[in-house]
């Protein structure tokens, strides 16, 4: 791998040093509450945060992120570039205690996603990427040491059968639709179901094809995933639009989407809900 930009590697380490925090909590007990969107945060998700920040003021870049109060669209409109940080991405799943959760991490500039870090804090991987650089997967120790990185390819042929990967949290009829119209037009069908943007170290890795969400995200838990992908050739696409999703948006939520490798994208085309 080409030598990362300084903001990038102090971005990494910001996740993986997130990443034991995190833990830390995951092990010893934690309290959780409701926001007033109704979702839950815990602990666990505010000192990441806190920690995560801390290292990316560094870099001078503004910040939009999950335990934040985030600024006002009239001087964010302005921006050219910033950080797009989801501190503990699957709090329902860590509460769960499946292990199903992550630390999300993306650079934005001029609305696209240029660079992502996902990191598993249970699994201790770290999944990095962006069009200019490609993809790389590597693990880390307990002590934060670094294994080698390993580039990934991009698969020539999708999974036979295809693999459809999707929320285990968050269901909808159009997800149920949309799974009955892919088996109409391939056949046999693998259904899986995954917390967070986990699903996007399978996307990577050639274990899925296809990742639906009809169902509400916010910028910070896709923006990672989506420059990951788009580094091996596939797309995250607004489902109403076909167009690739946008970010430092007005309203951070972003639209109904379905995310495909690049592989899957050859085959026959995907009729939309």
């Amino acid at each position: 791998m080409n030598t990362l930009p300084s903001i990038y590697t102090l971005a990494i380490q910001a996740a993986i040093d997130a990443s034991f925090v995190v833990m830390k909590y995951y092990e010893a007990g934690f309290s959780s509450e409701n926001k007033l969107d109704g979702s839950p945060v815990t602990e666990a998700d505010k000192a990441s945060s806190d920690l995560i920040h801390s290292h990316l003021a560094k870099t001078k870049i503004p910040i939009i992120g999950e335990e934040i109060l985030n600024i006002d669209f009239s001087l964010r409109k302005n921006w050219t570039e910033n950080w797009c940080v989801d501190p503990l991405d699957g709090t329902k799943e860590f509460i769960k205690k499946n292990g199903e959760f992550v630390i999300n991490i993306a650079h934005i500039q001029q609305g696209k996603p240029v660079f992502g870090i996902i990191v598993s804090p249970v699994l201790k991987k770290i999944l990095i990427g962006g069009p200019t650089f490609g993809v790389y997967l590597t693990s880390f120790t307990s002590k934060g040491i670094l294994g080698d990185w390993k580039k990934l390819e991009t698969p020539l042929k999708a999974n036979e059968p295809m693999v459809l990967i999707s929320s285990r949290s968050f269901h909808s009829p159009k997800t149920e639709e949309f799974v009955r119209q892919l088996r109409h037009s391939y056949g046999e069908l693998v259904y899986i179901e995954k917390g967070s943007a986990l699903k996007f170290f399978d996307l990577a890795e050639g274990k899925a094809d296809i990742y639906p969400r009809f169902a509400p995200t916010m910028e910070w838990d896709i923006a990672a995933g989506q420059a990951i992908l788009e580094a091996m050739g596939g797309t995250i696409v607004d489902v109403l639009h076909q167009r690739p999703l946008c970010y430092n948006k007005e309203d951070l939520y972003n639209p109904y989407f379905i995310a495909q490798t690049q592989a899957s994208l050859a085959e026959k085309k995907i009729e939309q809900v």
